[in-house]
């Protein structure tokens, strides 16, 4: 396991560009609102009121700052009980993101020919249930699992705006925040779009006098043409180990895995699992969640042999010793993008393969970095500091 005191960002990670002209928190508040026809408003109020759980909110926008946000390329719009933040730069690069899910929807990034490419994959399918809206899933997500020594457990999934940086004419950052209250416990989830490229961080705040325990993955799912036209470069000579697919809200599986491989994923890699997991591990138990792990097969493990891997079949590893850059190649759509790990130790790649139809609903590639196998540790009073980078070099 890895244990944090501090965790300085990387010097080749664009974590925090060079922005000025920000806007703060203090202006934002969130509240229940009807979105159908209207433009959400910032109130005047200063302090940050976060939306509970259960209850869907949208940040509201005074008519000042909508259009000082506006000049700076960010503007909100509703959809549903949701709330879209759209992200634009002059260049043509944009990206989208929902509230309070977080849930990061597209990223459309400027490219040789001169026009723009969607480089996330994001399904929208009707639920079972339709007065409950439309399911959306893919994307850029994260899905953390946070728990202290005394076992209090606490998951990030409603999500306030706290700060808008930027201007269109360089790179806008968006700033999101979770708090728990009973575990002192903060998360700020910092999106930042670039000329050529999509940042996704975490900063994680432990302000208790007790350990916090850190499991999950910032996951994104790449838009491809069909996996059968995709190789990952720079994989050779990596540890991994083979799992069943990680559950997560917004991840997208195609059921036939789960049946091919004999096994329901949510057993094993549904993120209330993972603690209970550990935790048997950790005391040495016995039990159901260890006989479980022995299903597994822990000797299911190997080193990559391919540096140029052809992505055709299914896939579902973790790869423990991976290179912080890995660049996803698809032929059928004459692009690349490099995708760059930061704090997370572990690598998450996920591959639906390729007996579906070319651009179709499983048109993609997932990679997540991540904290399945171990915890990151985060001691008292102390911060992590963790993401993901999309870099698009074919502009």
């Amino acid at each position: 396991m890895a244990i944090i005191n501090s965790f300085p960002p990387s010097p080749n990670f664009i974590s925090e560009p060079t922005i000025t002209n920000n806007v703060a928190a203090k202006n934002i508040s969130v509240r229940r609102c009807s979105l159908s026809g209207t433009i959400p408003y910032l109130s005047n109020k200063r302090n940050i009121v976060l939306p509970a759980v259960a209850s869907i909110s949208c940040p509201h926008i005074d008519v000042d700052l909508e259009s000082e946000l506006r000049a700076r390329g960010v503007t909100f719009s509703g959809i549903g009980d949701s709330c879209v933040v759209r992200m634009a730069l002059e260049n043509g690069n944009a990206a989208n993101l929902m509230l309070p899910s977080g849930l990061i929807t597209s990223f459309k990034a400027q490219m040789w020919h001169g026009g723009t490419m969607e480089l996330l994959h994001t399904s929208v399918s009707p639920r079972e249930n339709a007065s409950a809206g439309a399911l959306v899933q893919g994307g850029l997500s994260l899905s953390l699992g946070c728990q202290n020594d005394d076992g209090l457990s606490w998951s990030p999934n409603a999500w306030a705006l706290h700060q808008v940086n930027g201007s269109p004419q360089d790179s806008i950052q968006v700033e999101l925040i979770s708090r728990n209250e009973e575990s002192l416990a903060q998360v700020k989830h910092i999106i930042t779009l670039g000329r050529d490229l999509l940042t996704s961080e975490i900063l994680v705040s432990n302000s208790s006098t007790a350990s916090l325990h850190l499991m999950g993955s910032i996951t994104c799912h790449l838009a491809v043409s069909t996996p059968n036209a995709t190789y990952a470069v720079g994989l050779e000579g990596s540890g991994f180990f083979i799992r069943p697919p990680f559950v997560a809200d917004f991840n997208i599986i195609p059921h036939e895995f789960a049946k091919k491989t004999n096994q329901d994923p949510r057993k094993f890699w549904a993120l209330n699992k993972l603690f209970s997991k550990w935790d048997a591990r950790k005391w040495n138990v016995d039990d159901d969640v260890e006989s479980l792990m022995r299903d597994v097969k822990e000797e299911l493990k190997g080193e990559e042999q391919d540096n140029y891997k052809h992505l055709t079949q299914k896939l579902s590893r973790i790869y423990t010793c991976a290179p912080r850059d890995l660049t996803v190649i698809d032929r059928g759509r004459r692009n690349s993008v490099t995708v760059t790990r930061n704090g997370f130790k572990e690598l998450y790649m996920f591959s639906p393969g390729s007996e579906h139809e070319w651009y179709d609903k499983y048109s993609f590639i997932c990679i997540g970095h991540a904290a399945l196998l171990e915890p990151l540790i985060l001691n008292a009073q102390s911060e992590w500091r963790g993401g993901l980078q999309l870099w698009n070099p074919n502009s």
